[in-house]
């Protein structure tokens, strides 16, 4: 009867045991499916903080700009940059070196462009003063060589005028011949003032640069390609032929 009172007391105190266990396991599974739910709200929760956060900086951000447009510094936390390598930073700095005397050759190429516009302006500017003075100065010598020239003249006029007046008192031959003679001479001098020259002829061999043989006569053998007679005279300007003398030319029988 005792055996069977512990038994029996035995097999209870088991099934106390087997629900209290169950009851306990449930306790933990319902305590671990809150602590989860609470951990998931929890973290959404940081979350939506750390959003409304950065959305909060992005506008004190764009707050901090003053009124004339120029930024003024953000003071945020900076993220920490990795470290770089001693060959990143030393094509950094060449890349940088490189990028310098890219621009200091751009910048002294615009000085020298520059400095050959002005050189070029100015170039021109003097070649045009150049060629104004030359052409006024050509101009000038120009209008001093006529007016020379009508100077020279204007003594021929006057013992034109003279020859005239005396032909008109006295009608002689000789009168009118001596004044005609005095006219040609004064003629040929106001010529050589000007540089203006005749051409020897009569006694002169035959030059075909300077004579032109407009008839030929006999004459001795000394005489032969000589000019006998001329019959308009010729004129040199200098080394410059202005008309052949028209003569006549002897040859030998």
């Amino acid at each position: 009867m005792e055996c069977r009172d512990f038994l029996e007391n035995s097999v209870s105190f088991v099934f106390s045991v087997v629900n209290f266990s169950q009851k306990i396991n449930g306790l933990l599974n319902y305590k671990g499916n809150y602590l989860s739910k609470f951990m998931a709200w929890f973290k959404k929760k940081k979350m939506n903080e750390e959003i409304n956060n950065e959305e909060e900086l992005k506008v004190e951000d764009k707050r901090r700009f003053n009124s004339e447009g120029d930024k003024v510094k953000v003071e945020v936390e900076e993220k920490k940059e990795p470290v770089k390598s001693a060959e990143v930073i030393k094509l950094e700095n060449e890349l940088k070196a490189e990028k310098e005397r890219r621009e200091a050759a751009e910048s002294k190429l615009v000085g020298v462009q520059a400095k050959f516009e002005e050189a070029k302006n100015n170039l021109e500017k003097e070649t045009q003063e150049m060629r104004e003075r030359m052409r006024k100065t050509l101009e000038d010598r120009a209008k001093q060589a006529q007016s020379n020239f009508i100077t020279t003249l204007l003594p021929v006029l006057d013992n034109l005028n003279l020859a005239i007046d005396h032909a008109e008192k006295d009608s002689s031959l000789e009168n009118l011949i001596g004044g005609v003679k005095g006219t040609a001479r004064s003629f040929e001098n106001a010529l050589r003032e000007v540089g203006v020259e005749a051409v020897a002829s009569i006694g002169t061999d035959f030059n075909p640069e300077l004579h032109e043989a407009i008839d030929m006569t006999t004459v001795d053998e000394e005489q032969d390609g000589k000019i006998t007679a001329e019959y308009q005279r010729g004129y040199k300007f200098g080394e410059k032929l202005l008309r052949p003398a028209k003569v006549q030319v002897g040859k030998a029988k």
